[in-house]
């Protein structure tokens, strides 16, 4: 996974809603979102290691 830090949105005619819009779906695609929710609450080790190996599989 990349760092966060080099993503950009450009504003266009002062329209903030469409920019937020964008940055929420490349944030979505980049899975910042994911990444947050899995680390909001606490997964035993046993656990994480099952799902990190259904998601490889």
């Amino acid at each position: 996974m990349r760092e966060f830090g080099d993503l950009e949105v450009t504003v266009f005619h002062n329209d903030v809603e469409q920019a937020m819009r964008v940055l929420k779906k490349k944030l979505q695609n980049d899975g910042l979102f994911r990444q947050l929710k899995a680390k909001r609450s606490y997964e035993k080790h046993i656990a994480s290691l099952l799902s990190k190996l259904l998601m490889g599989a």
